[in-house]
């Protein structure tokens, strides 16, 4: 849909009032979260864009603690589940038990009937609760015995995984990878920022509770705002080469990476980084994407989706230099 120069100077005008919640969010979160603005960034993003997040990183960088407080600030159910390999679907979904006064089985649901869900490391379940999750995930519903119920908005699965530790653990299957908006990855905090986090520890000083600074109401309300930032068809055709490019090296000037690569970014890839690039626009309180917008977000909407071939692990290439080459080689608009 064709818009006037009118049209996006009021839809500016719009997001830049709406968006006043972000820095609050920040603010508040900023309490008891030391550095890490990469992290919360994305889970804002996935937030507005209904999208979930896969965030990997070695223990102890705050990655419960974050999404944890970022459910507070809203005021939004929360659940954290532990995966196990013991784990069964059940766990997650709820099942249906026996009620002897009622003499009839009635619904428990499961910790998945919350807002915000923590799947904390996700690949050390067996396949039948992944796909439990699955189900969750993509559907927004849960299946339990003969009905589905309905999950409220916002909904959002944020699974984490060990990097390191890689026995006991279940490769999780390309569909559901596929489904995961972004795979961020949490790099350690600076000197500055873990001497701060050692004072704040050492010490024991107690932080305020945090406070709900936006409602869950604000929060889709803004959802509808992110779908109406504007994107001009430069910036779509933009995102299309990113993505063709993984799937069809030589057909933009990088023939080298042909047998480097398995399979590229799926279509979901091109939904989700349109999504993305508008929401981080939205973070910035504008009404409109620009080419600056796609390339900040292009590595954590692709990095899960690109499959690399025996050639390029014999080669030490990984996929970030994949898509850094990527990005450097297609056109800019």
């Amino acid at each position: 849909m064709l818009q006037t120069a009118e049209d996006i100077r009021l839809l500016n005008e719009r997001i830049t009032h709406s968006a006043t919640f972000i820095d609050k969010i920040h603010d508040e979160i900023g309490k008891v979260i030391v550095g890490q603005h990469h992290m919360i960034e994305r889970l804002l993003i996935g937030l507005l864009s209904s999208g979930h997040i896969l965030l990997e990183g070695v223990p102890g960088l705050a990655k419960t603690l974050s999404i944890k407080s970022l459910a507070q600030v809203i005021n939004a159910r929360f659940s954290r589940i532990q995966f196990t390999p013991d784990l069964l679907p059940a766990d997650v979904t709820g099942t249906m038990i026996y009620n002897q006064q009622k003499n009839e089985f009635v619904v428990r649901k499961g910790p998945i009937f919350a807002n915000f869900i923590l799947a904390d490391e996700i690949n050390r379940a067996p396949a039948k609760v992944q796909s439990a999750l699955l189900e969750a995930m993509q559907e927004r519903q849960v299946t339990i015995g003969n009905s589905s119920y309905s999950l409220d908005e916002p909904f959002l699965v944020l699974a984490t995984q060990n990097p390191i530790e890689q026995e006991g653990t279940y490769p999780l299957p390309e569909a559901q990878v596929d489904r995961f908006m972004l795979k961020v990855v949490i790099d350690y905090p600076s000197k500055s920022e873990e001497q701060l986090i050692i004072r704040q520890n050492v010490q024991g000083l107690k932080t305020e509770p945090l406070k709900q600074v936006v409602s869950t109401q604000e929060i889709l309300n803004a959802r509808e705002l992110v779908r109406h930032v504007y994107m001009d068809e430069k910036v779509e055709h933009y995102i299309l080469d990113i993505v063709f490019a993984t799937r069809y090296p030589e057909k933009y000037n990088l023939p080298k990476l042909k047998p480097l690569i398995s399979f590229g970014g799926s279509p979901r890839a091109s939904i989700n980084l349109a999504f993305a690039a508008k929401a981080y626009a939205y973070l910035n309180k504008r009404g409109y994407v620009v080419p600056e917008d796609v390339r900040n977000i292009c590595r954590d909407v692709l990095r899960h989706r690109i499959s690399l071939t025996y050639e390029a692990e014999a080669e030490n290439v990984n996929v970030e230099m994949i898509i850094a080459e990527i990005i450097k080689t297609v056109n800019v608009p």
